[in-house]
C-alpha cells in the first residue's frame, strides 16, 4: 500500500504532498524534510529505492523515487508493493502530467494543483493503485474538464438571465 506521495523541488520545497495515513501537519512537514534529505543526498547513479525514514516507518517502508529535471517524485510504500511497479507508476504519472500540461514544469504543479490532484486521484485512491493506463487517465481528466466547463457555462448563463 502507498503511504504517501511527495513531490518537491531541488531545494526541498514541497510542490505536492498526499498522505494516505493521518499525521499531524507538523509531522507531515518533518516527513517531507526527512524524505528530501534522504533522497537528495543520493548519487544519480544509485538505485531509486531506499528504506523509509524514521518518521514514516523506518525499514518497514520503502521510498521509491525518480528525479526529473528540478523535481523529485517520491512514493513511500510498504513491503507489499513492487518497487518496479511503483517506478512504472511514477513514469505513468509524469507522462500523464506531461500530456495534460504540454511539457509539465514546476510552475504547472504550483498554479494547477487542483488538476494535479485530480490526475493523481484517477491513479491512486486510499493508497491503492486504481489505474495505470495513461490513455484512460487522460480521457477521465478530459471528461472532468468538459463537465467543469459546461457547469461554468450554465452558471454564467443563469447569472446573465437575472
Amino acid at each position: 500500500m502507498i503511504k504517501a506521495i511527495l513531490i518537491f523541488n531541488n531545494h526541498g520545497k514541497p510542490r505536492l504532498s498526499k498522505f494516505y495515513e493521518h499525521y499531524s501537519e507538523d509531522t507531515e512537514q518533518q516527513i517531507i524534510r526527512e524524505t528530501f534529505h534522504l533522497v537528495s543526498k543520493r548519487d544519480e547513479n544509485v538505485c531509486n529505492f531506499l528504506e523509509g525514514g524514521m518518521l514514516i516507518g523506518g525499514s518497514d517502508y520503502k521510498l521509491i523515487y525518480r528525479h526529473y529535471a528540478t523535481l523529485y517524485f517520491v512514493f513511500c510504500v510498504d513491503s507489499s508493493e513492487s518497487e518496479l511497479g511503483i517506478l512504472d507508476l511514477i513514469q505513468v504519472f509524469v507522462e500523464t502530467l506531461d500530456k495534460c500540461f504540454e511539457n509539465v514544469c514546476e510552475l504547472d504543479l504550483i498554479f494547477h494543483v487542483d488538476k494535479v490532484h485530480n490526475i493523481l486521484a484517477e491513479m491512486v485512491m486510499g493508497g491503492m493503485v486504481l489505474e495505470t493506463n495513461m490513455n484512460e487517465i487522460i480521457s477521465q481528466v478530459d471528461a472532468q474538464n468538459k463537465m467543469e466547463k459546461s457547469e461554468t457555462f450554465i452558471f454564467q448563463s443563469t447569472r446573465q438571465d437575472r
